[in-house]
């Protein structure tokens, strides 16, 4: 009933494709930058002075960034359907990008600037096996964070960008993936810094998460009827419920529906990432959000 996750044909692309959404790519960068990073032209940092402004609680300014963005990425995507009638899928996608992206690099430059903020609630990083532990989840964390972005052509809008139902790969394990990525990503860091600003980002971020288990679901009755119902039917929001209670039959070859380029991409840019993480944290510190 379903779509196959995370499929990719090489003979199927097109360089032109791709080549667009280089271009795509290099444009929204450029903008992102010249528009809201840069310090002298950008709005960035006059909309995290504003949101500062408000109180002198790090913890609260974070909760109020997370809840701006959630409320701006979930109303959008609400929005989709009346949205794509009136201006287009293309269109929307780009004004959808265009606002949400901003909104997201504030709310992580600012945690990352501020995470050892705050009232030091633990301290468990002296636990010697602690750091392998929470690295593994928060590694896996990635394979279930980001199954929306296996088309990057849609993305982008170079192709026309569409609500897909999902049914194969890390969706037989449970039906909100980026919700069970968001809450292993959020337990590993706030279990390692250990204070009142990450349990804070933990608490915006989960809660935004579980709001759009609701939200999502919605959508995809409204958009798929009784296509939805049936892959519900045989899926779970918790983790390998519908596995072990048997709603969810496994192929003998499900393995291979991980044996895809865009798990292998996601692997590359996950540990990509963690080895920025230096990077990352000079970029934010530098802007002085």
């Amino acid at each position: 009933v379903g779509e196959d996750a995370a499929t990719f044909n090489i003979f199927e692309q097109k360089i032109t494709s791709w080549v667009y959404f280089t271009g795509i790519l290099g444009v929204v960068l450029f903008a992102l930058d010249a528009l809201w990073i840069d310090s002298s032209f950008g709005f960035g940092k006059a909309f995290i002075d504003y949101v500062s402004g408000i109180s002198d609680s790090n913890e609260i300014v974070m909760l109020v960034l997370i809840f701006i963005f959630a409320a701006v990425h979930s109303g959008m995507a609400s929005l989709r359907d009346p949205s794509e009638k009136l201006i287009g899928p293309r269109a929307y996608r780009v004004l959808f990008a265009g606002i949400s992206l901003p909104l997201a690099v504030s709310t992580v430059v600012y945690f990352i600037n501020h995470r050892y903020d705050g009232v030091q609630l633990w301290q468990l990083q002296n636990v010697p096996w602690l750091h392998h532990l929470l690295w593994v989840s928060n590694f896996i964390s990635f394979f279930f964070l980001y199954p929306s972005t296996f088309n990057l052509l849609e993305v982008a809008a170079v192709d026309k960008p569409k609500m897909h139902l999902w049914e194969t790969g890390i969706m037989r394990i449970t039906r909100h993936p980026q919700m069970v990525g968001q809450v292993l990503w959020c337990l590993a860091h706030a279990i390692w810094i250990g204070n009142s600003v990450a349990v804070a980002a933990s608490v915006g971020l989960i809660g935004h998460h579980l709001f759009g288990v609701w939200n999502g679901d919605r959508r995809l009755a409204l958009r798929y009827g009784e296509a939805f119902e049936v892959v519900k039917s045989r899926t779970s929001v918790v983790p390998f419920a519908a596995i072990i209670d048997g709603r969810q039959k496994l192929p003998k070859d499900y393995y291979k529906e991980f044996l895809r380029l865009p798990y292998l991409t996601i692997t590359a840019l996950t540990l990509g990432a963690y080895w920025a993480h230096p990077l990352m944290q000079a970029a934010s510190f530098r802007l002085h959000w």
